[in-house]
Order: structure tokens, then sequence, then C-alpha cells
């Protein structure tokens, strides 16, 4: 299969478990959620996360940007899901120069990965880039930083559950994979 039409299906898998599934669960921290935040992952940025290493930045602004509109328009969060989704697409290249050991030329059709990166420095990637793209939702969504314990405590609670979902994704998939070699 090629490699293209493979990141063409994820990106779609990847919307369709957003839209369909995940928009559709909320999570609380204690069954009675009086005064604790009420939030939702969100597995979808991991799409520009996975994108190869020699993609352009044009290309991923704009998928970036095709991504978090398409999640802003079934959530009816008229661009907020498209700006945070460009904010971390514009800082990946930085965000990978500073973890990879060689510079990036020298990775050729590779993608960000766990085998490529190794575990701890994917995870770090990964949770740098997912928590700034919460943390530029969330105060966009809240708009307000009078209550910055309950912005805080809802920024750490979606970025935590959203990484679990990243890590239960990769041990999946790649495990797959690797059988497959």
């Amino acid at each position: 299969m090629s490699r293209y039409v493979k990141y063409v299906i994820q990106f779609f898998l990847l919307l369709l478990f957003q839209v369909l599934i995940l928009n559709n669960v909320t999570l609380y921290w204690w069954t009675q959620p009086t005064g604790f935040p009420v939030f939702t992952p969100y597995i979808y940025p991991l799409f520009i996360l996975l994108i190869p290493f020699e993609a352009p930045v044009w290309l991923l602004l704009a998928v970036g940007f095709i991504c978090g509109s398409i999640v802003d328009s079934f959530m009816n969060t008229p661009g907020m899901h498209a700006f945070a989704m460009v904010l971390i697409a514009y800082l990946r290249t930085n965000v990978l120069l500073a973890l990879l050991p060689k510079h990036m030329k020298e990775y050729h059709q590779l993608s960000p990965s766990v085998k490529t990166m190794g575990w701890p420095p994917f995870l770090t990637y990964s949770a740098f880039l997912i928590l700034i793209h919460h943390t530029a939702f969330f105060i966009i969504e809240l708009w307000s930083l009078s209550n910055i314990g309950y912005l805080l405590l809802k920024i750490l609670a979606s970025s935590l559950t959203t990484m679990l979902l990243i890590g239960v994704y990769l041990l999946l998939f790649s495990r797959r994979a690797a059988m497959q070699r």
C-alpha cells in the first residue's frame, strides 16, 4: 500500500474516532463532578505528530487547518480546533529538531514514531505538542484566566487522557506493524 494512501486512511480513521466516539464521551474526575471540569480527550492531533519528517511546514499548516476545521464543524467550535492544530503544526518541526540526535534530512522517508525515535523522545515530543494544543484550545474555549485552577485542571486532565489514548494507539498499531514484518 502506498504510504500516502496509508496517511489518508489514518487521517479519516482518527477523525472518525474523534467525531463519532470521543466527542460523545464525557469524562468526569469523580462521580459528583460539582466544581471539577468535564473533559473530552482529543486524539486527532496525533495525525500531525505522525506525518513524515520531511513534510514541509506549509503542508503541515494546511493539513492542520483542514483537520481542525473538520473537527470544528462537528463540534460547533468555530476556528478553535483549527487554531490549536495550526499552532502545533507550526511548532512541530522545531520540537523535532530539538529532540532528534541527527539532522532531519537523515530520516528520509520516515515518520516520527516509537520505532524511529524510541519511547522517551517520542512521548516527550507527543506530550509537549499535546499540552500546547490543549492549552491553546482551552484558553480560547474558556476565554478567561479568572479561574486559573479550573483551566489548569482541565488542561492537565485532557492532556493525560489524550496521552493515555496515544499510548494505547501506539501499542496496538506498532505491534501490528512489527508482526507484519
